[in-house]
């Protein structure tokens, strides 16, 4: 048996979508999910916890660059290597 415990936000739509990696194909599991809203103070205690993206991390800064526009420099000649065989 594996305990996981994840955090996720609930879309406008009202549905909680979930994907997990947890390293079974094929094989057929039994799922118990307990849902509990979180306080605003947890969220800041989760962030400390799990370092990585805050919640609503890309809602916010997705679009978000003001400064000049961002140019990708040529990447120069594709390099030829050996075919594997």
């Amino acid at each position: 048996m594996q305990s996981l415990t994840l955090y996720s936000r609930i879309g406008k739509d009202g549905i909680l979508k979930l994907q997990t990696p947890i390293g079974m194909p094929n094989t057929d599991v039994e799922v118990i999910l307990v849902v509990s809203p979180l306080k605003k103070s947890s969220k800041a205690k989760i962030a400390k916890k799990h370092p990585g993206w805050p919640p609503e991390f890309f809602s916010e800064i997705v679009g978000g660059w003001q400064g000049e526009p961002l140019v990708r420099e040529p990447q120069g000649d594709y390099e030829t290597r050996d075919e594997l065989k």
